[in-house]
């Protein structure tokens, strides 16, 4: 009977091996320790679960506390982030990422932390331009260095609570002469001056990669997943729900794309808390354009909302000319906004609820907001109820006087290829220019759908912690939160109920749900609203303006993250379209075999792809190899090597902890044969053991058997005068 017990189990340990590496091309087991694969061991116990928004429970899935000093993110060094070295190329960037500006660090006080140095360098380089008729190489001048810290195709999820405590990069010492400073942690910084850079914590979907523009093209920033030729041209979708066929492992009819969602972008007076989505809404449901005639003196006066044409400063605002020109809402509807408490009061910008609701309900007949006539948000869309349906506090209303998060004046960009002569792109090619024909044609609408709150001095001089939930499907929702305190929330029914008119042309997407990795990086930019001093060229001009020099000599400065944490909802009774899974390449969103098949769209010779083999942080050799039921095995697939995982079998066993098993692969660049011990060796010699073991215990009881049958006989014999017998075991 105990034998057969042994045999059955030892059946049961080889056959769960075996089918759980034939269920996919790799397969996750749990560690000996217990430690799930992407927890750093220094995170405290106190801190492994969370309780959300809507009062579940939530348990700690990835985190890193960077508590160890002189991390290297360069491709290959860390399981987790990677490093770039290549010039950033987007919105007018005055910066260039290198290797070499970022990386851990503790200080006297033992604070350890991930930072990211901004410095100002003069750099002269030659890069391609793929808008260029023709294109080609050009000479590109670069003032400052940065960097970019990507987890992109290594450690990605789908929905969740993350969690960063950070401080923003700022010229906040005494010397700098910084106004801000007597104001205090609460103060609302007032000089965007003093604030030159625009630093990042943000996601994006696995199948787009951070300025590495061939891959993003028309996958950025799509969230759309229907097949609708008459409402969207689906060759401007790269991966149409259209495709019965995609190819490269992916699902049939599936749209797909790379959205984004900014936990924090920006700096200076004011935080962007925002989502990009595509395809955006069409002309029809959007905020009037300012007149180039009636404001040709004020060209940007959509962003002070003092424009003088009629309906280009605020959304639906006068209410009864955008009714008598539309007949129809425009854009997203329900948006909710929430104060940043943190900031110091102001008696000038406290609301009633009551007096805001009844102007809504009456209509704005002025060109603009007052603090009387619309919610502090200014979005006369918004959700104007109790927030999270307790207390006396509204969505919108700035009831407290404090910071109160508004509807950014931004709201997307009109995408297109350089060859493209659509009026509404942002450079269109006249008919006098010869075509490219570098890249496929696309053109297209993106929406952002972002609230920038304004942000008090804290954020400079110390640490806050953000935080971010993320739900997936028909009833799932995005939440903005400072310190647990809510600021800005999107909900599914604000992409799935839009605005229609007659002709139903505004597309429904969905909440966002692609598997994303997170970005870390601090950029400088000559168009945005946050600049350095003399933008376009050397920080300090020509020398001559005190104030600006002490600015400049405040760099280097840095964004300094103390820890990054996720949470996910790991009950067994979720929606079946709110995921909660961590991985880049899950059965419900594909990426591998896409990125492996154009791979020279996501690397260059300086930024390579890598596989992540151990490198996780442990504390003994059983947070580095497989357990749980197997934990009994002699298989060991790695150890605990100054206090990171190093894989013993790397061909076989991979992943962070080594607890990942890869069968014989081919990938798209060559074929190759895994050499040294492979899963099915592995399996072997953990089915030889467990054999072993079956027939060790079976020798044990066939010699205790025997001693048993041989103690019976001699005290036969004692009993009946025998000769005593000795027994030999």
């Amino acid at each position: 009977m105990r034998a057969a017990a042994v045999l059955t189990w030892s059946t049961a340990f080889v056959a769960t091996l075996v089918a759980g590496k034939n269920s996919s091309s790799t397969s996750v087991y749990p560690t000996k320790s217990g430690l799930k694969t992407w927890v750093d061991p220094a995170t405290p116990d106190d801190r492994q679960m969370y309780t959300s928004s809507r009062g579940r429970q939530w348990e700690l899935v990835m985190s890193d506390e960077f508590n160890v000093a002189n991390r290297s993110f360069r491709p290959g060094d860390d399981h987790m982030w990677t490093s770039l070295d290549k010039p950033d190329g987007v919105n007018g960037a005055l910066e260039i990422y290198g290797h070499n500006m970022t990386s851990t660090k503790c200080d006297d006080d033992g604070t350890c932390y991930f930072y990211i140095e901004t410095a100002d360098v003069h750099e002269n380089i030659s890069v391609y331009n793929m808008y260029k008729h023709p294109p080609g190489y050009e000479d590109a001048e670069f003032y400052y260095r940065a960097a970019m810290v990507q987890s992109w195709n290594k450690f990605c999820f789908q929905g969740g609570m993350l969690e960063v405590r950070a401080q923003l990069p700022g010229a906040v010492s005494t010397a700098s002469g910084n106004p801000d400073l007597p104001l205090g942690k609460s103060g609302k910084v007032t000089d965007t001056s003093y604030y030159p850079t625009w630093p990042g914590i943000w996601m994006m979907g696995n199948l787009g990669r951070a300025i590495f523009s061939a891959s993003t093209n028309r996958m950025w920033p799509f969230s759309y997943n229907k097949c609708e030729p008459d409402l969207f041209d689906p060759s401007n979708q790269r991966i149409s729900a259209c495709d019965d066929s995609p190819g490269y492992g992916l699902n049939a009819n599936q749209g797909r794309g790379a959205p984004e969602i900014d936990v924090l972008e920006g700096g200076g007076l004011a935080i962007s808390s925002s989502l990009q989505i595509a395809p955006g809404m069409p002309t029809d449901f959007r905020l009037f354009p300012a007149d180039k005639t009636t404001d040709a003196s004020n060209i940007y006066c959509v962003y002070s909302y003092d424009c003088l044409t009629k309906g280009a400063n605020i959304i639906d605002v006068p209410t009864a000319y955008y009714e008598q020109q539309r007949g129809h809402k425009s854009w997203y509807q329900g948006l909710r906004y929430a104060s940043n408490n943190f900031c110091a009061k102001e008696g000038s910008e406290v609301q009633s609820f009551n007096t805001v609701n009844a102007s809504i309900t009456a209509g704005i007949t002025e060109n603009t907001c007052t603090t009387a006539s619309c919610p502090s948000s200014l979005d006369v869309n918004g959700d104007l109820g109790v927030i999270d349906g307790t207390g006396t506090n509204h969505w919108g209303i700035n009831s407290n006087g404090t910071c109160f998060p508004f509807m950014n004046s931004y709201m997307g960009a009109y995408l297109c290829d350089p060859d493209n002569s659509d009026g509404r792109c942002t450079d269109p090619r006249n008919s006098s220019t010869p075509k490219s024909n570098s890249m496929d044609p696309f053109n297209y609408q993106m929406d952002a759908i972002s609230a920038n709150w304004p942000i008090h001095l804290g954020a400079y001089i110390d640490y806050l912690v953000y935080q971010l939930e993320w739900v997936t499907g028909k009833n799932g929702y995005v939440r903005w939160m400072l310190e647990g305190s809510p600021l800005f929330e999107v909900t599914a029914d604000a992409f799935s109920v839009v605005p229609q008119n007659a002709n139903s042309s505004n597309p429904e997407k969905v909440m966002l749900e692609e598997p994303m990795s997170i970005i870390f990086n601090v950029a400088l930019s000559s168009s945005w609203g946050t600049k350095p001093p003399n933008p376009g060229s050397a920080c300090r001009g020509d020398g001559s303006d005190e104030a600006v020099n002490k600015i400049c000599d405040s760099f280097p400065m840095y964004m300094k993250l103390d820890y990054i944490r996720l949470y996910q909802d790991q009950g067994d009774d979720l929606d079946a379209d709110n995921y909660m899974q961590v991985g880049c390449d899950p059965a419900s969103h594909p990426t591998k075999q896409w990125i492996e098949g154009h791979l020279d769209e996501y690397e260059d010779d300086d930024n390579q792809m890598t596989e992540v083999i151990g490198k996780a942080f442990c504390k003994t050799d059983d947070d580095c190899t497989i357990g749980g039921k197997f934990g009994s095995s002699n298989l060991i697939t790695g150890s605990c090597v100054n206090s990171r995982c190093s894989c013993s079998y790397p061909e076989s066993w991979v992943g962070p902890r080594c607890t990942l098993a890869k069968a014989e692969s081919t990938s798209s660049k060559s074929s190759t044969r895994v050499y040294g011990p492979s899963i099915g060796l592995a399996l072997g010699v953990a089915g030889a053991t467990v054999f072993l073991t079956f027939l060790s215990v079976w020798t044990a009881m066939k010699s205790a058997a025997k001693r048993d049958e041989a103690l019976v006989k001699a005290s036969m014999m004692t009993k009946s005068g025998g000769a005593s017998l000795e027994v030999g075991v």
